[in-house]
């Protein structure tokens, strides 16, 4: 059966989501700060992590960091904070998705399912464009001799995306398909994910804007150079 992870110090808010799962048919353990999750975690390996970004004795957003440098479980982030900065720093630390409170338990539950599915649809293959190159089963992109660079799993979808169709423009929609699947996402978080991958590329490339904004609102990868 699969098993989640729910980290909340909310303990209302905690049983509504540990019921809504457990409906859903799935298994639940659950923390309430943030050193319980990494105990947890390591215990019970689950297959997905819903995880609160206010936390006692450790936040979440350092649980997720450092559950990032072991394991590539996918995790969704619940917070208040909606601004560009916030969005930023829980995809830099590894999130795959992120959820505004309030919310609905049946939205949660909908990212969860898409997550899941994602995780058994993702292939494991390399792809090569010039110098480029995309492992997507280690999570990593590589350019010629520079040493291999580290990417989320929502960057590697998206580099995906752009790297299998090079100079050519992908619409937002196409993208946030790509990326997050069919309970898709906003431009404003495709936005933010481009800005951390385009920023990785060109530290590796030493190409700047490599990730080409395009219109209609769109991005295209550029491999002239490359």
């Amino acid at each position: 059966m699969t098993k989640i992870l729910v980290v909340d110090d909310d303990l209302a808010l905690s049983d509504v989501l540990a019921f809504a799962m457990r409906r859903g048919g799935y298994e639940v353990v659950r923390a309430y700060h943030g050193l319980s999750a990494l105990e947890q975690f390591a215990k019970e390996h689950p297959d997905l992590i819903v995880l609160d970004w206010r936390l006692p004795q450790l936040d979440g957003l350092d649980v997720c960091t450092r559950i990032r440098q072991v394991s590539d479980v996918p995790i969704i982030m619940l917070t208040v904070r909606d601004s560009d900065d916030n969005v930023i720093a829980a995809l830099e630390a590894g999130a795959d998705d992120y959820i505004v409170k309030p919310f609905s338990p049946r939205q949660l539950m909908e990212r969860v399912r898409a997550l899941l599915w994602q995780v058994v649809q993702d292939p494991e293959e390399t792809i090569q464009v010039g110098s480029l190159v995309l492992d997507t089963k280690k999570h990593e992109m590589h350019f010629g001799a520079a040493h291999p660079t580290y990417l989320t799993r929502l960057e590697t979808r998206l580099l995906r995306a752009l790297i299998s169709k090079p100079d050519q423009a992908l619409h937002n929609e196409s993208l946030i398909l790509q990326v997050w699947g069919p309970e898709g996402a906003t431009n404003d978080m495709l936005r933010q994910l481009v800005l951390r991958l385009r920023d990785k590329l060109e530290k590796i490339t030493r190409a700047p804007a490599l990730v080409e904004t395009v219109s209609p609102p769109g991005y295209a990868l550029r491999t002239s150079g490359s």
